[in-house]
């Protein structure tokens, strides 16, 4: 568990949105009015670039092009949508359901089985509040750590029903394998040797975040997550309803993401932008709500606590030098969870001053 991190507000002080909504509202509390947020881009907006495809199958089978696709995603959108993937699509379904069900039980019992605690940010809740003045998200949250399993809470994977503990199991293990095999074609996409990166995942963490986006009727006036970049290696988003919401920064404008059908939205994080040495991004992103409900699941992947972060020794040249200090995992992450997200503001903590290459 992630302890000794001091969370502002103690479960009882944190505002259920989903419960808010039965209230039958229309106007939004001025607690979740974001007034000073870019505006919100409409999905039918064809005149927007799309995000990077990527075929692991052709990838498994050698395919250069696919390869180079796969860097050219990394390095310049920092994001792509992930088809052909081998995750059981009877496994996906079951969890979109699964997670809709654990979101409809009723409010006493997500309260009594899986309320945050103070000090952990596993259970359900909100995270990122650091003030009684902050704007808080148009949005509820199950957040568990899945791997390593010493890392769980001992009591929210236990509570969570049948059928829907089983499939998490079998689920957690299947996206834990697409992340090693992606970090391996990765590095051979940036021509290090094999196992550089790869050795640095044999022991991964795990946590998973499940999203409930209510209904909003003002949906322009508030955000279901405020823009931010990843703090981890490699994100991996399964939408469980088919409403659209996430959208990245891109050459300064707002891009939705729609997502494609059985494919997972992939996403680079700052943990794997630190240790590539700034050539693959994480990228700024944000979710936005609608006048209906929109729930996803979020595995965010990164490097054990145990660990150092640093950029891999390969990656540093002449040409290139170091662009970020070595720190440890630990103090990485607590730092990044103790503040309100703020774009890819955290990444200036490990930045050395004056870096050349970007």
């Amino acid at each position: 568990m992630l302890t000794g991190l001091r969370l502002y507000h103690t479960p009882a002080q944190r505002p259920s949105v989903q419960e808010l909504v039965k209230q039958t509202i229309t106007n939004v509390p001025e607690q979740y009015v974001q007034s000073n947020q870019d505006p919100i881009v409409l999905s039918n907006t064809n005149s927007l670039p799309q995000v990077p495809v990527i075929d692991l199958h052709k990838l498994l089978s050698d395919d250069t092009t696919e390869l180079q696709k796969l860097h050219h995603a990394c390095r310049e959108w920092g994001f792509f949508q992930l088809i052909n993937h081998g995750v059981n699509t009877s496994l996906v379904e079951n969890m979109k359901i699964d997670v809709e069900q654990f979101f409809n039980l009723p409010m006493e019992e997500k309260k009594k089985k899986f309320s945050q605690t103070p000090n952990d940010i596993q259970g359900f809740g909100q995270l990122f509040v650091v003030s009684d003045e902050q704007k808080l998200d148009w949005a509820d949250m199950f957040y568990i750590n899945t791997l390593p399993l010493d890392s769980r809470h001992p009591d929210l994977i236990p509570n969570i029903p049948e059928p829907f503990r089983d499939h998490l199991e079998i689920y957690c293990l299947e996206l834990k394998n697409i992340v090693v095999t992606m970090i391996g074609l990765m590095e051979k996409a940036l021509k290090i040797k094999s196992n550089e990166l790869v050795e640095l995942f044999e022991d991964v963490s795990q946590g998973m975040r499940m999203n409930y986006y209510p209904p909003c009727p003002q949906p322009e006036n508030v955000i279901g997550i405020y823009p931010h970049s990843d703090l981890g290696a490699l994100t991996i988003l399964l939408q469980a309803n088919e409403i659209e919401g996430l959208q990245i920064k891109k050459d300064g404008q707002w891009i939705p993401i729609q997502p494609l059908p059985n494919a997972f939205v992939c996403n680079i994080g700052d943990m794997l932008e630190i240790i590539t040495n700034g050539i693959y991004r994480s990228i700024e992103h944000r979710a936005i709500v609608n006048s209906k409900e929109r729930i996803t699941i979020a595995t965010f992947h990164r490097l054990n606590m145990r660990r150092v972060i640093g950029p891999t020794p390969s990656l540093i040249s002449a040409e290139r030098p170091a662009l970020f200090k070595t720190i440890g995992v630990a103090d990485f992450i607590n730092g990044y969870l103790s503040r309100k997200l703020e774009g890819k503001s955290y990444l200036d903590v490990v930045r050395i001053e004056n870096e050349i290459g970007k």
